[in-house]
């Protein structure tokens, strides 16, 4: 099981994970690829897209379609919502977040608006563990 699963295993009463977007200009499918994650999670099914995507052993158009057609999504809807402005612009925003975080590379992990530097599962328990003895979490 990765890292973060596990984390979110461990925690899954105080940790909420969030997933931004950073596609990186030099990786030609970076961008298609993250579009595509955020049409899935149209139909509910981001997380389970995204791992395939990871997982594939090279991104192209044909994975990224394949995957769309094994996790059963309605491919007409897929497609609009792969090219709608919503989706477009919510990655626009998801890089000047990540540009006003001074993220510079991917991934890139915080924990209430902290870097985790040290992101083994101690450095993880570490981190979340201070972030909830401060006032005011939930």
């Amino acid at each position: 099981m990765p890292l973060l699963e596990q984390v979110f295993e461990q925690n899954k009463d105080t940790v909420r994970i969030v997933f931004k977007n950073m596609p990186l200009r030099f990786h030609k499918m970076a961008e298609p690829a993250a579009r595509a994650a955020l049409a899935a999670g149209e139909q509910g099914k981001f997380w389970e897209f995204h791992d395939d995507l990871f997982a594939a052993e090279k991104l192209t158009e044909e994975v990224i379609t394949a995957t769309a057609v094994k996790l059963g999504l309605d491919m007409e809807k897929f497609a609009r919502d792969l090219n709608s402005p919503a989706i477009k612009q919510q990655i626009k925003q998801d890089l000047r977040d990540a540009q006003k975080a001074g993220v510079t590379g991917t991934p890139t992990i915080f924990i209430n608006g902290k870097k985790l530097k040290n992101r083994s599962m101690q450095g993880f328990q570490t981190m979340i563990a201070d972030e909830l003895k401060k006032p005011n979490q939930s």
